[in-house]
């Protein structure tokens, strides 16, 4: 049964990557029945049971959050061009569609992204993909590191997560400014509170750029900082990379008691290894997870 269990999950996260490396192209229900070997006629009753979602109103999302990322992280493209890659046979349709799920028009949303309701309208996706299969950790999978000093500038979230959106702007305008590519220069996020904690605005984190040059006074209320050095036990985390609190799970609950160490003065961290999170395929996004250790 377990087996079963597994081979039928392998089939199903074989069909979340290829949609997800494969949304400009055929995407249609025959094309993905195939990918997952299952038979077109239950295929779309088998997905929709197991995500929540159909196979439709998925790709859909996952057209329009690709669309998103591309207008928010500076493409060339044309709104025309990006509709036309989203599935949309004219702007005016894509257009309506857009304001319809995210409040605001696509041209709207390239010049000042509102990033709440970004939030809620694909959070769907995420869900879908954590009713899956939950990744199961081992021991095996921590590693201890030395981790050298990191000199980082700042940006401090404090407040509900619906209002995130507004700091993660100031952070990426700054860091454009300041000419630091996520591809160069190490993304940070030090988790300063849980995930949803009772009170929603004591939701703390800090989003972090590593750079050595100087942090002067900006209307980004960016800050100077310091990822410390010394002794880490590390987690990496592959895929649905917005929620981490499974994996910070196992390393507070499982691995910290069982392995003998101590937690340190710092608060647990991540580490992104693509930092354009919105226009990313998930399978492709990797985030190790720090836990500072005495």
């Amino acid at each position: 049964m377990k087996a079963a269990l597994e081979n039928y999950n392998v089939r199903m996260q074989r069909v979340l990557d290829y949609i997800d490396r494969n949304l400009d192209g055929d995407l249609h229900l025959d094309s993905l029945s195939r990918v997952a070997a299952f038979s077109k006629f239950h295929f779309h009753r088998q997905f929709a049971a197991t995500f929540g979602l159909s196979v439709h109103r998925y790709v859909q999302l996952a057209r329009m959050r690709q669309a998103s990322g591309r207008l928010a992280c500076g493409d060339a493209r044309s709104v025309t061009e990006i509709a036309m890659d989203a599935g949309y046979g004219t702007p005016d349709a894509f257009a309506r569609a857009y304001r319809r799920r995210l409040g605001q028009s696509p041209s709207s949303f390239r010049s000042a992204p509102d990033w709440a309701p970004w939030l809620a309208a694909f959070g769907p996706l995420d869900n879908a993909r954590s009713k899956l299969m939950q990744i199961i950790f081992d021991p095996h999978d921590v590693t201890i590191r030395d981790v050298a000093p990191t000199p980082v500038a700042v940006v401090e979230h404090r407040g509900d997560r619906a209002t995130f959106g507004a700091s993660r702007e100031r952070f990426l305008a700054w860091r454009k400014t300041a000419g630091l590519s996520p591809e160069t220069s190490p993304t940070f996020m030090v988790f300063r509170s849980e995930r949803c904690p009772d009170n929603p605005d004591d939701y703390r984190v800090d989003l972090c750029v590593g750079t050595d040059q100087p942090v002067g006074e900006n209307p980004m209320q960016v800050k100077p900082g310091l990822i410390p050095g010394g002794r880490c036990a590390v987690l990496r985390y592959p895929g649905n990379t917005h929620n981490l609190e499974p994996a910070a799970l196992f390393l507070y609950r499982d691995w910290l008691p069982a392995s003998g160490e101590e937690a340190g003065d710092f608060p647990i961290y991540g580490r992104r290894r693509l930092s354009r999170i919105a226009e990313v395929p998930a399978h492709e996004v990797v985030v190790e997870l720090f836990l500072p250790l005495k």
